[in-house]
């Protein structure tokens, strides 16, 4: 028999949990939900926030743009600098770096993408490092930035993608200021349970410390690790991916700026984990991602601090983690967002993208009073591939690797990977080829072709490619690498960029 419940339009939505999560999910709801909700915030300031995340990716434009962001406002707001992509040093051996850029490689020839070119002629020795053929990742190591100019179609400088670090603190507090402007109420206190309805199971009322009751139809559960709602009230377990991703543990200090502000992530392989590195306008984020099966606080701390451009300003911050995901984001009338659904480590700056994109999942998917299992299951299956294919992602930066310097590289060089990614792998070992698994898929050709050949996969490239004449091919790229020469050239410092645009407030250096 179908299920056929009533489904009246559902009227108060309680967001449980402030912070980066939380509010993201007030600004959007409050900017497209113009009448007929009321929406509540409960969060509570003896509570602090994880806060580390400052690193995204150029879906965030679009979170910003449907929020009715003003984009240079907010870089102001902020503190935030442009991101072209992510610098890996060290993590196919040491010594070696590698750039993992946002946007176009290159150009395409008839229906061959330009890695295929380049890996033709790099058996060859002919070509330079891969670098060479992405506006984004030459920009980024010459420190360039500028806006996409969408008056040179067919120009490189057209096809610019990017994205922003920013202080994840500030980001919250000016969507704060965006969702109270349009009416988000925001409830101070502490949430010490939930009471549920005894005729269904569902989240009936939240019970706050001093004995305020706040009700809802809808619950969206922010409150981090702790899972107050879809873990310790309705009970929904955790599948735990630590045997293929080690780290579960890190460390975070700001310090001093440095001369130079970069536009991109830096990654650094260490012996039992990895560091970032974020420049803002105002200082460098840091921080040391590890495996606490191989490494101590104290060591790691040790670690940390040894390789940062300046003062830190503070103490390191411990986080602690567990990677991997809830076995369900909705369950009855709870929806879980950021890390009450799970968490993957900040590699590939995904920790903010999983928030937007479950936001809009729920907004496609919005339940009426009846919740009907349908569009529950739809969530759900939604959400469990794109956390598996961003998993995927991630473990493939450890498992393609020449590191063997430690027990912790020897195991993840060594250890089964999930069935999607070795298949992935081996497709890329036999031709280069990339086939789009899922239309949730987060990661493009791009991404996965500059990973993989980054971290050293021996890989072969597509017969097709024999049909273009040696010279020809040659004299292509080389046409390509002289045009992604020209525009990064003509492009201006990072920091002229930002000193003429969206300079933020000058502040003194503080810890966060």
């Amino acid at each position: 028999m179908i299920e056929n419940r009533p489904n009246a339009p559902l009227r108060r939505i309680t967001i449980v949990g402030g912070g980066t999560a939380g509010w993201m999910t007030a600004a959007l709801l409050s900017k497209l939900f113009v009448r007929g909700y009321e929406i509540r915030l409960v969060e509570s300031e003896e509570i602090g926030t994880i806060g580390v995340g400052e690193a995204t990716i150029p879906a965030i434009r679009t979170f910003n743009g449907l929020a009715g962001i003003d984009e240079m406002e907010m870089v102001r707001a902020t503190q935030a600098s442009f991101k072209l992509g992510i610098e890996f040093v060290d993590w196919r051996e040491k010594g070696h770096s590698y750039m993992h850029g946002f946007g176009k490689i290159g150009q395409d020839l008839w229906w061959l993408h330009a890695h295929q070119l380049w890996l033709k002629m790099a058996e060859r020795g002919t070509v330079k490092p891969f670098d060479h053929y992405s506006l984004n990742c030459l920009a980024a190591r010459r420190n360039r930035f500028c806006l996409p100019n969408p008056r040179l179609p067919g120009s490189p400088m057209a096809d610019i993608d990017y994205a922003y670090h920013f202080d994840a603190s500030l980001y919250a507090a000016f969507l704060r200021r965006q969702s109270e402007a349009r009416g988000v109420e925001r409830i101070e206190g502490r949430v010490e349970t939930a009471r549920l309805r005894p005729e269904d199971g569902f989240v009936d009322t939240l019970v706050l410390a001093d004995g305020r009751e706040v009700g809802g139809d809808l619950f969206i559960d922010c409150s981090g690790m702790r899972a107050l709602l879809i873990g310790q009230a309705l009970g929904i377990g955790y599948e735990d991916w630590n045997h293929w991703l080690l780290c579960d543990r890190a460390l975070a200090v700001p310090c001093e700026s440095a001369p130079v502000l970069t536009p991109y992530t830096r990654s650094t392989a260490r012996s039992f984990g990895w560091q970032w590195r974020i420049a803002l306008q105002h200082r460098i984020g840091n921080g040391h991602v590890y495996s606490s099966a191989h490494l101590g606080e104290d060591e790691a701390a040790s670690v940390l601090l040894a390789d940062l451009d300046g003062r830190p300003l503070g103490d390191p911050r411990p986080v602690r983690f567990a990677p991997g995901k809830r076995r369900k984001a909705w369950e009855k009338n709870v929806v879980a967002l950021g890390l009450a659904s799970g968490f993957l480590e900040p590699l590939e700056s995904t920790s903010i993208h999983l928030i937007q994109t479950g936001i809009l999942r729920l907004i496609a998917l919005f339940p009426g009073t009846g919740f009907n299992a349908a569009d529950i299951d739809e969530y759900n299956r939604q959400t469990d591939f794109e956390y598996c294919d961003v998993r995927d992602f991630i473990i493939a930066h450890y498992k393609v690797t020449n590191r063997a310097d430690t027990p912790f590289w020897d195991y993840v060089r060594n250890m089964a990977v999930p069935d999607s990614l070795r298949e992935r792998i081996e497709l890329f070992e036999a031709s280069a080829r990339f086939f789009v698994h899922g239309k949730a898929e987060l990661f493009r050709e791009e991404s996965w072709v500059q990973i993989l050949l980054g971290q050293g996969l021996e890989m072969r490239y597509d017969p097709m490619v024999d049909m273009v004449p040696e010279a020809e091919l040659a004299a292509f790229l080389r046409d390509v690498e002289e045009v992604i020469e020209d525009c990064a050239t003509a492009m201006p410092l990072h920091s002229d960029f930002i000193a003429r645009h969206c300079r933020a407030p000058i502040v003194a250096n503080s810890p966060r």
